[in-house]
């Protein structure tokens, strides 16, 4: 009785697994919930698509994201940007166009790196980003700036001026015209 009773176990493991994997595939709950800024800058209307990880009591700026190190600039997937006429970013040509949005951030200085793969998740196993440099189109230095006031999950704004990344205490102005 004890060996008929084994595969039916089996079986019901089986499936309970099977059943909370493809639950969790399917639209689970995410940890960082999927973002879209959008906005008019000049004529072109920008769009920037990300997921928005939480500070969840982490030190994010040389921590969670290093110094000196690609990130992708939100969670899951690569962040984003989207325009529909040609831009100037931070006084450089910005084609129409979809782009994956990259930064390395820098504790004084950082770059936006926009490149033509898109739909890619944002990071490989091994944990480096899956940006491909041969891709990018437009690499630009930005300064970041300290805040008093604390974002606990990532924000992308999209003002008349440009873009704004805010999380935790700071905020990375990218100007765009």
């Amino acid at each position: 009785m004890k060996l008929k009773l084994f595969p039916c176990l089996l079986l019901t493991a089986f499936l309970l697994t099977a059943g909370f994997l493809s639950s969790n595939a399917q639209g689970g709950a995410r940890q960082s919930p999927k973002m879209t800024a959008t906005g008019k800058i000049g004529e072109a209307n920008i769009t920037i698509t990300y997921s928005s990880p939480a500070v969840k009591g982490r030190n994010i700026w040389g921590g969670l994201v290093p110094y000196g190190k690609v990130w992708r600039a939100g969670a899951n997937e690569a962040t984003i940007f989207e325009t529909d006429k040609d831009v100037m970013v931070e006084g450089k040509k910005l084609a129409a166009g979809k782009y994956s949005l990259y930064a390395l951030p820098g504790e004084k200085e950082w770059q936006f790196i926009f490149n033509s793969q898109t739909g890619q998740w944002g990071i490989e196993r091994s944990g480096e980003t899956t940006r491909k440099a041969d891709k990018d189109v437009l690499v630009v230095n930005v300064k970041p700036q300290v805040t008093s006031s604390m974002e606990e999950s990532l924000l992308y704004q999209v003002n008349g001026k440009g873009i704004v990344l805010k999380w935790e205490k700071l905020e990375v102005p990218v100007s765009i015209k």
